[in-house]
């Protein structure tokens, strides 16, 4: 357990436990949040300081503070779970705080320590449990994030940072639940580009995700499918998630994910599902992906599943693709077992229904006494 001090301001008007109650059976994905949150500053002069938990509300800022104007803003997304002893856990959050301190120092931003992190964590959600909900398809998603809080016009790295840590009760993320998506190959725009920020978290990506995104709903797909920024014929991500492909079944399946290429984000959920391959003997690899070998893979059966993995989706399988010149459907457009069982070892991890042989799971609250 972190032991950092941070200092408590508990909110004055808190939501009933009618109120949360209600909430929790429709949580939906980041539409109601918690009482309270998590604010830490940093300065040159003194480093991380004041860390706070307080009433969430909103943040006061001047019209020239640097993020809004030069872009530093990082932030990380994981979840916290109900577990059948009565404790609240979450899944790897060291390798959040990891890949939170790889993202700030792309941005030129300070590092936060891990045990830090790990405290906002624990102050969070030991207040704010009540509204961790009961159920394997819910979760209390925890949203941290920083951005530079300087005044001031000039552009340079900043000399002020805010980090905040929210959170939100969650349900599903796709709310028609765990049912294929039909993926648009975007070719007009590209998500990253080689030594560019594709490997950060950061706000900045996901904004110029969004015009591809919306292009996706007109041509009548659910997601966009990145392609690499040079050649525009090799497969990196779906949205904001990872992409797996399954080929071969039964006995003989294996896992391939486009390989890490600095233009890719380095996705926690896709690390554990490598791991938890080859536990099954899906003998996973990383390597690049083409469109047309996706295209001829599913056209001749080498190819029987594809899914796409993030911390808030979990699993969601792809169903079929379009792009400009072709379409075409993956497998018989229904979720595969591969999909399938991976989705559910992977929760049954979280939730504590199995065992955790790899130590991912970290207590935030104790199971009472």
């Amino acid at each position: 357990m972190a032991t950092t001090l941070i200092s408590r301001t508990l909110n004055p008007n808190p939501r009933t436990a009618e109120h949360i109650a209600e909430i929790l059976q429709d949580p939906g994905f980041g539409r109601y949040f918690t009482d309270h949150m998590v604010t830490i500053r940093w300065t040159e002069d003194d480093g991380w300081h004041d860390a706070a938990l307080v009433p969430y509300g909103p943040i006061a800022m001047d019209p020239a503070t640097t993020f809004i104007h030069y872009g530093q803003a990082i932030f990380e997304g994981l979840k916290a779970y109900r577990q059948p002893d009565g404790s609240i856990s979450t899944f790897r959050p060291d390798a959040s705080a990891a890949r939170f301190g790889r993202s700030a120092a792309r941005l030129a931003m300070p590092a936060m320590p891990e045990d830090l992190f790990l405290a906002a964590l624990e102050a969070l959600v030991g207040q704010d449990v009540a509204y961790v909900p009961f159920g394997q398809e819910k979760s209390l998603y925890i949203r941290p994030f920083m951005f530079s809080t300087e005044v001031g016009l000039g552009v340079h790295p900043a000399n002020e940072y805010l980090f905040v840590m929210i959170a939100s009760p969650a349900g599903a993320y796709f709310s028609r639940g765990v049912k294929p998506v039909s993926v648009w190959l975007c070719t007009d725009y590209i998500r990253a580009a080689p030594g560019g920020t594709g490997e950060a978290k950061c706000a900045g990506n996901y904004a110029a995700s969004l015009l591809a995104q919306s292009e996706a709903a007109d041509q009548g797909c659910d997601q966009v499918v990145w392609l690499d920024a040079l050649e525009h014929q090799w497969v990196e991500e779906m949205g904001g998630m990872n992409l797996f492909f399954v080929h071969g079944s039964g006995e003989d399946a294996r896992l391939v994910t486009p390989a890490l290429s600095g233009s890719l984000l380095p996705g926690i959920t896709r690390d554990s599902l490598l791991t938890l391959a080859k536990d099954t003997a899906l003998r996973p690899r990383e390597a690049r992906v083409s469109v047309e070998h996706w295209r001829e893979g599913n056209a001749s059966g080498e190819i029987t599943e594809v899914f796409a993995c993030g911390t808030a989706a979990v699993i969601t399988p792809v169903g079929s693709v379009l792009s400009d010149d072709d379409s075409w459907t993956v497998g018989d457009g229904q979720p595969g077992p591969v999909t399938m069982r991976l989705r559910q070892e992977l929760l049954d991890i979280q939730t504590g229904q199995a065992h955790d042989v790899h130590g991912w799971m970290y207590t935030l609250v104790p199971a009472p006494e």
